[in-house]
């Protein structure tokens, strides 16, 4: 082999030792910025109402960052931040053995927000992104804009959502799901 080449493989050896130890050094520290909590009842859940757990950890993140303690100013509650009035519903509506009292307990508000959610997927057809929308939103928002061509497409998919804030909660929610998948997805 050659000096030059010697020299370029010496430089391709030292760059992947070097990316090797970046990545060994940044999950960890991105694991630091994005908790894992509640992993059992999360996990549980999750394949109870067939949902994909990195999304169910990613609404978790940009409701709560993982503190069962959080309450909105508009009351929403706990993990999910699940209003009173939507777990109530829920209970009735979707047959739930839960309790709405217990709202703050993380086992019961990542029951109810699973299964509200779960209701969501399958409102919209298994759509995430009108899901996601109407877990913020609301219902009545979402519906409304998958009726008007301006926000929705033919096939019922939302392309433009008008408040602001929840676009920003749609992406937020996305990108979190993937970044728990990447940090604690199966290798």
């Amino acid at each position: 082999m050659s000096v030059k080449k010697k020299s370029i493989f010496s430089v391709v050896i030292k760059a992947v030792i070097a990316a090797l130890i970046i990545t060994a050094l940044i999950k960890p520290a991105m694991r630091l910025l994005y908790p894992l909590e509640y992993k059992e009842e999360i996990l549980r859940y999750s394949a109870e109402f067939e949902l994909s757990e990195y999304l169910v950890m990613g609404i978790i993140s940009a409701e709560s960052n993982f503190n069962a303690d959080a309450e909105s100013h508009k009351s929403a509650k706990g993990l999910m931040q699940l209003k009173e009035e939507t777990a109530l519903w829920c209970i009735e509506h979707l047959n739930l053995d839960a309790d709405k009292d217990k709202i703050f307990s993380p086992k019961e508000n990542i029951y109810i927000g699973c299964a509200y959610l779960a209701y969501l997927e399958d409102l919209y057809n298994g759509n995430t992104i009108n899901a996601i929308a109407a877990y913020n939103a609301g219902l009545g928002n979402v519906n409304s804009w998958l009726g008007d061509p301006r926000y929705a497409d033919e096939n019922g998919n939302l392309v433009n959502i008008p408040f602001s804030e929840t676009g920003l909660y749609v992406k937020k929610v996305q990108k979190r799901a993937e970044i728990y998948r990447t940090l604690y997805g199966k290798d």
